[in-house]
């Protein structure tokens, strides 16, 4: 776009990508109206929270089984908590760990560890006790904000005093208006006994004067969210408030969302889908989510009709379980606007029907918890079907030859690599991580997304194989070498393969290939129920196959590619 006669031209916004239309063909594509690249507003999470209750104090924040949080007790209540926190010892900088269902409890915790000046560490709720034991060890946590279900998960570390406290969520507390929805059991669950030594109840924790929020700056750390990774020990993602403000922001402008939008709050919001769509993007904005703890598509259905929701951000998996469901074909869900999502393609027969039924086209889109969610999107007048979109406002992303990182035409398969505000600063403590994750193209800093992409001649990117071994279950990414190293734990495993296999409800689900020691037996049920104890039920493996011994390559290293083949084929 030309500047206008007699007015300069903008000088391009920190961070804009280079280039023309012929270097990065996406430009030929790019929403009309839409700048480049975005200032990122020098602004904290915190105040995001205070600004948004400042202009709407009695706005729905938050919708829960038809109880409403307004944005002016939603401050209230952070503030509340974070004068808790620093008074039993968080300081700017600490880590605290978040984890729980989705609730406002979670959204208000969220934000009472940005007043401390402090991180969160948002943890899944099916993480079992060795699993948060190195969240906590590798984060250095010493504080947990956790619901009161999840509590044996916490107790080993209470017990040995790597915690030094847990401010215990009961669900029901935020029921505070009668519905007739089926509420879970574990929601409507009373406040339990807190028998053990360092847990404080919610109600408790809010009863004391409310902090001063710290003197915080965009530049520093606001969530550690972990991910997994090649070498099967998760990693902390370093995201600063201004990568975290820059993927909300960009992702409210590209989807045209606005205060008086409603967001469908179903994904979990410890996972950065959930985390960007139903807590951070509302909030930026002033606007309303209506929130469930688990996915339920007869509630979902009703909450859409009853509310007016307008956005919904969902892996395909839940949009394929809810548009099968008979509340969808009988309540009125003509003010859904938006469905967008990514994690896995959509399929093309689910695409079509919402097009032909709802007159809704699904937006898919690509990010990574490295990303804070946001970076690649279809532009919403111009999208294609099963694709990863093109890099959005400031992201510069390209594909190169994975061995010698040199940059590749349109058409071919290669390492999508990219950079943007959105990017992590780095793995937390974890130089050796960094060195292989980022490279340098241009005098720039690119992140190795380790996925193995190309792009069309019209700048569009489709995902094409994984250059890291990783399953993709309904969204969650499980880390084959990660659950191999749980089952050499136990001691009938001789030797151990993570594969996937396709699953039409889940995408992939997780299968286990062994080899028994010599004189042992164990049988399928017996191993599943083994690892269920032991790691997240998504990581688990669905399906065990025994083998007498593992194919091998010639450097004596298992072949899973062999064994990956023949399971994709079942």
């Amino acid at each position: 776009m030309s500047a206008a006669p007699g007015r300069p031209k903008p000088a391009r916004t920190a961070g804009e990508a280079g280039g023309s239309s012929m270097t990065r063909p996406w430009l030929k594509h790019w929403p009309r109206g839409f700048p480049h690249a975005l200032a990122v507003p020098q602004t904290t999470l915190w105040d995001n929270l205070a600004t948004s209750a400042a202009r709407y104090p009695q706005r729905p924040a938050i919708v829960y089984y038809d109880s409403v949080l307004s944005y002016a007790e939603y401050l209230r209540q952070a503030r509340a908590l974070a004068g808790h926190l620093q008074r039993a010892g968080v300081a700017k900088g600490d880590r605290v760990l978040l984890m729980s269902q989705n609730c406002p409890q979670f959204a208000i915790g969220f934000f009472a560890v940005q007043c401390c000046g402090a991180m969160v560490v948002p943890v899944n709720a099916m993480c079992t006790a060795g699993e948060v034991d190195h969240y906590l060890e590798d984060s250095g946590a010493r504080h947990a904000i956790a619901a009161q279900e999840l509590l044996p998960a916490m107790e080993p570390a209470l017990a040995r005093g790597a915690l030094r406290e847990v401010v215990v969520i009961c669900y029901a507390d935020a029921l505070t208006a009668p519905t007739e929805l089926a509420v879970p059991e574990v929601v409507r669950a009373p406040r339990q006994p807190l028998a053990k030594a360092g847990c404080v109840a919610w109600a408790e924790a809010l009863a004391g004067a409310p902090a001063a929020p710290a003197d915080s700056q965009p530049g520093d750390l606001a969530a550690l969210p972990y991910t997994s990774g090649t070498t099967g020990r998760p990693k902390g993602c370093m995201h600063t408030h201004a990568s975290l403000i820059a993927s909300s922001v960009g992702a409210c402008l590209w989807r045209n969302l606005h205060a008086e939008s409603v967001v469908l709050g179903v994904a979990p919001m410890f996972h950065l889908l959930g985390m960007q769509n139903a807590l951070l993007m509302p909030v930026w904005q002033g606007a309303t989510v209506v929130m469930l703890a688990r996915w339920d598509a007869g509630a979902a259905a009703a909450l859409i009709e009853r509310y007016g929701v307008s956005v919904w951000a969902s892996p395909p998996a839940m949009l394929i379980d809810f548009f099968a469901h008979p509340d969808a074909q009988r309540r009125d869900l003509s003010s859904l606007a938006m469905l967008n999502g990514g994690g896995a393609a959509m399929p093309e027969a689910v695409s079509a029907m919402l097009k032909e039924r709802f007159g809704i086209t699904y937006i898919e889109g690509y990010g990574l918890t490295e990303t804070a969610s946001f970076l690649h999107c279809n532009p919403m007048q111009a999208s294609k079907r099963q694709c990863l979109g093109i890099p959005t406002f400031g992201v510069d992303s390209r594909i190169v030859d994975p061995e010698t990182l040199a940059e590749l035409a349109p058409g071919e398969t290669g390492e999508l690599v990219s950079r943007g505000a959105q990017v992590m600063q780095g793995y937390w403590r974890d130089e050796a991580a960094n060195r292989a994750a980022f490279l340098e193209i241009d005098g720039q800093r690119y992140f190795r997304t380790g996925d193995l992409a190309s792009m069309d001649a019209d700048g569009y990117f489709f995902m094409r194989d994984r250059l890291k071994r990783m399953i993709n279950v309904s969204g969650y990414k499980v880390w084959p070498a990660e659950v191999e190293s749980m089952l050499y734990e136990h001691p009938a495993i001789h030797e151990a393969c993570i594969v996937s296999r396709p699953d039409t409800k889940q995408g992939e689900s997780v299968c286990a290939v062994v080899v028994l020691r010599p004189g042992q037996a164990l049988d399928e049920a017996a191993l599943i129920a083994w690892c269920r104890e032991r790691m997240a039920v998504y990581k688990a493996p669905r399906a065990v196959e025994f083998r007498a011994a593992l194919p091998k390559s010639n450097t004596g290293k298992v072949a899973w590619r062999e064994i990956q083949e023949a399971f994709s084929r079942t």
